[in-house]
């Protein structure tokens, strides 16, 4: 007798311990159950950028600035985007966690004081379709990464990225290339992650 009140006594904590759980969550249209009061990035991010495509994902903290324009399945899983430059990202993007894109500089050679002046130059960032960026990547003005290319993790990015190449390092330096038939094969059959 005593170990069925002990079983039954497990049942009903472990029902109440459900039921506080599903009372803190809720069910999203895209049919997810998520966190009362907890952050919802994706919105943020909506409300801040130029534009944006269809199917963004903002899996962590992210900020982006109105300057920002979007593709179609970009993949955030914790950005910062700063700078007054315009940063385009295309089509299939995916970032690791804590990415990092500055698109402004501060004004050090034609500025009025050393080591630079109070005003800022705005420096463009392309990152083109199918890109791959590593935990940590840093990408700087003045950049663009070509199709298709993958970033290795903590890698800082001061120079443009070539179509398909592998990069990483401080600086990013290619040190390989995507199979560009297999590649190509995958693009035309839309297999995209």
């Amino acid at each position: 007798m005593l170990l069925k009140e002990f079983r039954a006594h497990r049942v009903l904590r472990l029902f109440r311990r459900l039921k506080l759980m599903l009372a803190e969550m809720y069910y999203t249209p895209e049919g997810q159950y998520k966190k009362k009061n907890s952050v919802d990035f994706k919105s943020s991010v909506i409300k801040t950028v130029r534009s944006y495509g269809s199917d963004l994902k903002v899996n962590g903290k992210t900020t982006v600035t109105n300057n920002t324009v979007l593709g179609n399945n970009v993949n955030f899983n914790g950005m910062t985007i700063t700078g007054r430059g315009r940063v385009e990202i295309g089509n299939n993007f995916h970032s690791g966690p804590d990415c990092l894109i500055i698109s402004q500089i501060h004004n050090y050679n034609e500025g009025k004081a050393i080591p630079y002046d109070a005003t800022y130059l705005s420096k463009p960032v392309v990152i083109k379709s199918n890109i791959w960026l590593g935990s940590r990547v840093i990408i700087l003005g003045a950049v663009t990464v070509g199709e298709g290319a993958i970033i290795q993790a903590g890698s800082v990015v001061c120079q443009d990225i070539p179509d398909f190449a592998i990069a990483g390092g401080h600086p990013a330096q290619v040190f390989k290339y995507r199979d560009i038939d297999h590649y190509m094969a995958l693009r035309k059959a839309g297999k995209f992650h």
